[in-house]
């Protein structure tokens, strides 16, 4: 979103307080330095400015991120028009950082006790002291765990009390988190989703959650655990036929392996050794017995979560989603987001764009370097 002079009551809650800091100072050198970033309370907008922030990651052919670019390697484009930049940071800043965990049904048992332990590792040794969090958990419909804090001890044992039950409301959890975050009072927000199904219960059209990313400066995560897909009999004609029918013989790894997985027209994921379901045998190295007659073995993916609303919800914010095939592997990926965030750089212009209430497309290039990856927000969309 950008930052903007305006009666409304609503619009400092969502512009981010520490760069109006630095928005105030544009207009008057005079004026005396504004407090420093743990400020809880919004500085006076100056007239006449419109300030538009843009985190930015940028990584090289391997994926490794590129640390070393200063001011003059960026370029930043609203519209297709260059902007001069009038902020450059990269220097790690504070977060305020909502986090929103999938507590449905699905993650009884094991799955939630490992979330909570990768979990409380991200919040106590992966994020900055002054970081300030808020914690989400969501089942049939999204709750506040936790409001903002940087107290550490309180969020683990927030994150210790949830409880596994219920549907997935996916979008309403982010619809509903997302206003939360953007009232964080650090220079970087950021929402991090944690889920392992897909949304059965959410009421959110998603053309409105669209608009509410559209309408903030919130990097969106997403960690998606893969689902388990399990084997089942259907007919093999008839008003359900089968995604695809399982190659014979069906995979059977020992010792931990992972065999091959069976895939055809329409198959989104199959079963292995090692991250799919087993069986309805329940001897996870076991073949299932073979279909009755005008039966084929059908692998239902219904539960798996779903990899592209996941990306729908990040990309155009500049954040990104991650794949993973259990809650075992939370810990790499959540250090992985922490360690991007670490290595952002953040840029800002002032806009130039009328209040159309239009959607206002951004570009950031890097020069002087090739082969770079890029991500960033892909615009904002102006108020009236």
């Amino acid at each position: 979103m950008v930052s903007r002079t305006t009666s409304r009551s609503w619009l400092p809650r969502l512009a981010p307080v520490g760069l109006l800091a630095w928005v105030a100072t544009l207009g008057a050198s005079s004026a005396p330095p504004q407090e420093p970033l743990r400020t809880q309370t919004p500085p006076a907008f100056r007239s006449g400015v419109d300030f538009v922030p843009v985190s930015v990651t940028v990584t090289d052919r391997s994926g490794r991120f590129i640390a070393d670019l200063k001011q003059a390697n960026f370029r930043v484009f609203e519209d297709g028009r260059e902007q001069p930049i009038v902020h450059f940071a990269a220097d790690r800043v504070p977060i305020s950082l909502g986090l929103a965990l999938d507590t449905s049904d699905s993650m009884r048992g094991t799955k939630l006790a490992e979330a909570q332990a990768a979990l409380g590792r991200f919040l106590g040794d992966l994020l900055g002291p002054d970081d300030e969090i808020c914690l989400y958990r969501f089942a049939d419909r999204p709750a506040l765990v936790q409001s903002w804090t940087t107290d550490r001890s309180q969020l683990r044992r927030s994150l210790g009390e949830v409880r596994a039950g219920g549907a997935t409301a996916l979008i309403d959890t982010v619809a509903e988190a997302l206003p939360m975050v953007q009232t964080g009072q650090r220079m970087k927000r950021v929402l991090v989703l944690i889920s392992d199904g897909r949304d059965t219960a959410s009421v959110t059209h998603p053309d409105r959650l669209a608009s509410l990313i559209r309408e903030t400066d919130v990097l969106i995560y997403a960690i998606g655990i893969d689902g388990r897909a399990r084997p089942v009999f259907q007919p093999s004609a008839g008003q359900n036929p089968p995604r695809y029918p399982i190659p014979r013989p069906f995979p059977t790894p020992r010792g931990g392996g992972r065999g091959p997985v069976g895939r055809g027209p329409g198959a989104t994921g199959g079963w292995s050794g090692t991250g799919g379901a087993p069986p309805p045998s329940g001897d996870p190295g076991a073949a299932p017995p073979d279909p009755g007659p005008g039966q084929v073995v059908v692998m239902r993916n219904d539960d798996r979560v779903d990899a592209g609303a996941l990306r729908d919800l990040t990309d155009t914010s500049g954040g990104r989603t991650e794949i993973i095939r259990s809650t075992s592997d939370l810990g790499p990926a959540t250090a992985g987001i922490a360690d991007e965030l670490n290595r952002q750089y953040l840029i800002g212009y002032q806009a130039t764009a009328p209040r159309d209430g239009r959607w206002h497309d951004i570009r950031v290039e890097v020069r002087g370097r090739w082969g770079v990856t890029i991500r960033a927000r892909k615009g904002y969309l102006a108020p009236r």
